[in-house]
């Protein structure tokens, strides 16, 4: 047996009950972890308010949570990890728990903590994924809107290490850490098109919006062609020609996850950790997100 965070309603956050389950197996291909770190998402929110029941209508009780780091204590037959090892990635079946089930499970260097293992699966697969998308190559500049959220942070340091020029906007507390990340950050809200015009007047190749902040129209205009902006956050994509990227929690994690960890583990990726919090506590974490108590990214503790 083992305790995880369970769910039998959609509600608020005190719907969230520390509750005790059988530990899972894992099945072939599969590792079992005793996790270290579970990271919360804005998704998981979501989904226990009920706000996604229409496309995702929950299966009651729910186990929430994707993203967790943590140390493998059994492993089923083909696993591409041992007992023993630090891994990161996807949960399967629900992460707010003392266990959990890995299909690909991605060695976590001993450089990187589990907290900020936790918390780059999600938002650094969304991050890889748009520039992926985008096409995005060295030699280009690059707008990201919402660089001071946690896809636009990962997004701006991969941008950068792969040698693409980069402008960001942001809100006022965050351009001074974008600018030590290596993008020319610009303010966002009203003027914002004139600012960036003024910090990149070479042009603009192409934009990610992360902030689904209505910056498509201008965006569009800025570049001279939809195909040319990529959005993980606007509705409205489509009336503007522009492709809204979606995916999966795991649709780019072979590919994302290794190059994140080895940017890391050399010190050349941060994500700030907003808050951590016991396993027990998980209600509280929901809370103070949803009151807007907390920035970056928060993690629970099993």
């Amino acid at each position: 047996m083992s305790n995880a965070i369970t769910y039998s309603s959609y509600g608020g956050p005190d719907v969230l009950t520390l509750t005790e389950v059988d530990a899972p197996e894992p099945g072939p291909g599969q590792v079992r972890i005793n996790v270290r770190a579970a990271s919360v998402n804005p998704i998981d929110l979501k989904v226990r308010s009920g706000k996604m029941a229409g496309a995702r209508p929950a299966q009651f009780p729910v186990r929430p949570g994707l993203d967790v780091a943590g140390v493998v204590d059994r492993a089923g037959e083909g696993a591409t990890a041992s007992v023993g090892d630090e891994v990161f990635g996807v949960a399967l079946g629900g992460g707010y728990s003392e266990y959990a089930l890995l299909q690909q499970p991605v060695p976590k260097p001993t450089e990187v903590s589990f907290e900020t293992a936790a918390a780059l699966v999600t938002v650094g697969e969304t991050a890889h994924r748009g520039l992926h998308q985008l096409g995005v190559a060295a030699g280009e500049t690059l707008l990201i809107h919402g660089g001071g959220g946690s896809v636009g942070t990962i997004a701006v340091q991969l941008a950068v290490a792969r040698g693409i020029a980069v402008v960001a906007t942001a809100g006022e507390h965050d351009l001074e850490r974008l600018t030590a990340l290596g993008a020319t950050a610009v303010r966002y809200g009203e003027g914002w098109l004139e600012r960036v015009k003024t910090a990149a007047p070479q042009g603009v190749d192409r934009i990610f919006d992360t902030s689904g902040a209505g910056v498509l129209a201008d965006s569009v205009a800025l570049t001279g062609d939809a195909a040319r902006v990529i959005t993980i956050a606007d509705l409205t994509a489509a009336q503007h020609g522009v492709r809204f990227s979606t995916g999966g929690p795991t649709d780019h994690l072979e590919q994302a996850l290794p190059e994140l960890a080895t940017l890391a583990a050399a010190g050349k990726l941060d994500l700030p950790i907003g808050a951590s919090y016991p396993l027990a506590e998980a209600a509280r974490a929901h809370a103070d997100i949803e009151a807007r108590r907390v920035r970056g990214k928060v993690i629970l503790l099993p």
